[in-house]
């Protein structure tokens, strides 16, 4: 399975202010790239407090939601799945149910759960021209040396708004 981890942040690397901070400040170019990418993987593997931030889950889509604490959560078959097993769970069950493709996306736990399992094989980065100075990283939780290989750079707008896609080289020499 093609696991894609798709993220918007700042200029010094924030995914958001805090773990209530919606992605509202993001450019519409942003959105734009989000919503169809999400949309063609057709999975859509995010946090607990990620998903809290999104005001209803996305048509055409197969939330997967991470969280620790399954007592008060409800499916809603083919739309929203809540889970607590493992990265490497989650992508065999997919698997087993005929998806070849998922996006990762945020928050920075479940990043680099999904990182550190290395099941994630691209990383697109949208970073938009704004500092925060403090706030939530792209990962958290978890140490890495990972390296990966820069695939395109593309400027979204005239904001100065760039896209940056990254191969993740997973060899052992890396």
């Amino acid at each position: 399975m093609k696991i894609t981890l798709l993220a918007v942040v700042t200029i010094d690397g924030k995914l958001a202010r805090d773990e209530h901070h919606f992605v509202d400040w993001s450019s519409a170019e942003d959105k734009k790239l989000f919503f169809s990418t999400t949309r063609k993987a057709g999975v859509l593997i995010v946090g607990h407090n990620t998903f809290r931030t999104f005001p209803s889950p996305l048509p055409g889509r197969l939330h997967i939601v991470l969280t620790r604490d399954m007592s008060d959560k409800v499916d809603i078959p083919g739309v929203v799945e809540y889970t607590n097993k493992s990265p490497q769970e989650i992508v065999a069950g997919l698997e087993a149910r005929g998806y070849s493709e998922a996006v990762m996306a945020g928050g920075a736990a479940a990043n680099a759960l999904f990182l550190k399992a290395g099941l994630v094989d691209e990383i697109w980065l949208t970073i938009e021209p704004l500092i925060f100075g403090t706030g939530i990283g792209l990962f958290t939780g978890a140490e890495f040396d990972q390296r990966a290989n820069l695939v395109s750079v593309e400027q979204l707008n005239e904001h100065g708004t760039v896209h940056l896609k990254y191969l993740i080289n997973k060899t052992s020499d890396a």
